[in-house]
């Protein structure tokens, strides 16, 4: 298999079985993540393979989608051995993927680790990342916003990890695309207080 073979196999099989997710851990999510590692990717010099391909696979086997248990490791395995990929080129991908989620907390340690984690967290932020806050709070049934009780709304996710995000990027050109995004949180946060107070 070439690696454009094992590439296009990936993709097909991420398709069927990320497609109509509703977390916002979609398909498009996961594609969004692609496009935007390959653009880093290209600006700081990574191996491109290896970053699409983990940016492909990055959350398969997740905990949040698999009722807390990571199998991250277990289902890589299977999906690239499927297509022949070298043993090493899988355990390079699964060493990637351990390091990018937030709820881990892990360093990334390799350029092309820190690019995928940056990529990953900047669709966490701007105006997706917003989308996606909200998405991800419906599927857990919580309140937008509650001043009684705001430590269960969608909205504290915001404090809790959307605006820490700017500052642990890894790479420049994931930091001066943060900056913008960041921004823009910010700016929503402003309009929605003075919305839910009606102060417009």
């Amino acid at each position: 298999m070439t690696t454009e073979e094992i590439l296009n196999f990936v993709h097909d099989l991420i398709y069927q079985q990320f497609s109509g997710e509703g977390t916002g851990h979609d398909y498009f999510h996961i594609e969004r993540v692609v496009k935007t590692a390959v653009r880093i990717a290209k600006e700081e010099k990574a191996d491109f393979f290896l970053v699409e391909l983990a940016a492909w696979l990055h959350d398969v086997g997740d905990h949040k989608l698999n009722g807390g248990i990571d199998k991250s490791e277990e289902q890589i395995t299977a999906i690239l051995k499927q297509v022949n990929t070298p043993s090493e080129t899988i355990a390079k991908v699964i060493d990637i993927v351990s390091q990018v989620s937030f709820s881990k907390g892990k360093v990334a340690e390799s350029l092309e680790a820190k690019i995928v984690q940056d990529a990953d967290r900047l669709d966490a932020i701007g105006a997706i990342g917003i989308a996606r806050a909200f998405a991800f709070g419906g599927s857990k049934l919580r309140e937008i916003h509650n001043p009684e009780k705001p430590a269960e709304t969608s909205v504290k996710h915001f404090y809790d990890k959307l605006l820490k995000l700017k500052d642990k990027m890894n790479t420049n050109t994931g930091r001066a695309i943060a900056e913008q995004r960041h921004q823009y949180l910010e700016n929503f946060l402003q309009r929605f207080y003075k919305e839910w107070n009606g102060e417009d």
